[in-house]
């Protein structure tokens, strides 16, 4: 083929079809290298047909070859006209942008397997298990993910405070009583703001809570601001549970 190409190269033998085909790639891919100035563009024969030769079908493979290394086609007319030395420095370069290119690749598919980890790409490893046994204690998902967000917000902004709520909830979820009111205020999702059995479950809440204030007071140095944005998400999440915070707060004297 390539002596047929070279004994007709006076005449141009092939239609860009056939060029295409004979470097492996497409009729669209040859005409973007005519617009981007890598390849020559024969004028048209008597037919009004563009006809092309060995020299096109030489180039094209060069620049096919170029692409397919990872080199920019910004810098493969630079690297066609380049002497050797000046090449093997050009490709050099390449090679490093290609490396870098990887590099980022794999970071980026370090970050894709974290994210199949779930809760652990956003939050500590602490918090993460700690999830984890909300979901053992049979917590819904949907709970968890709005504990997860929390948690996010807290780390972020107020990382002691995040500590040392952290700490007093793992305590608490040693308590059967804390596992039981948990899975209540879970449960009480989707309650109606009015449903009767908001005003004992929250009678039980601050029941527990009380029971624990001396502990949470020696263990838990909160910070107002990241108190009353929970509050708020928590409200804003569920009216039943905004509802609940209020009867809770309303609760007074022995229970």
């Amino acid at each position: 083929m390539i002596d047929e190409l070279a004994d007709g190269e006076a005449r141009n033998l092939l239609t860009i079809g056939q060029l295409a085909d004979y470097a492996g790639v497409t009729i669209k891919a040859v005409r973007h290298y005519h617009e981007r100035g890598l390849l020559p563009e024969p004028s048209r024969d008597g037919s009004g047909y563009r006809r092309y030769g060995a020299r096109h079908a030489v180039r094209l493979i060069k620049i096919k070859t170029l692409a397919e290394a990872g080199v920019p086609l910004a810098r493969v007319r630079e690297l066609l006209a380049a002497d050797p030395a000046a090449f093997t420095e050009a490709i050099g370069e390449v090679e490093r942008d290609v490396r870098d290119h990887i590099d980022k690749l794999h970071r980026t598919l370090d970050r894709i397997a974290r994210l199949r980890s779930g809760d652990r790409l956003f939050v500590s490893e602490q918090v993460a298990d700690y999830l984890d046994r909300l979901r053992a204690l049979g917590v819904s998902e949907r709970s968890v993910h709005l504990e997860r967000d929390l948690w996010i917000m807290m780390q972020a902004l107020s990382p002691q405070t995040a500590d040392g709520w952290l700490t007093d909830k793992l305590d608490a979820l040693d308590d059967p009583e804390f596992q039981d009111i948990y899975r209540d205020y879970d449960t009480a999702y989707g309650w109606s703001p009015d449903d009767p059995r908001l005003p004992e479950l929250a009678r039980r809440s601050r029941r527990w809570y009380d029971s624990r204030h001396p502990a949470a007071e020696t263990g838990v140095d909160s910070d107002p601001e990241i108190v009353a944005l929970a509050a708020a998400a928590a409200a804003a999440a569920s009216p039943a549970w905004a509802r609940l915070g209020q009867l809770t707060r309303q609760v007074d004297g022995p229970l």
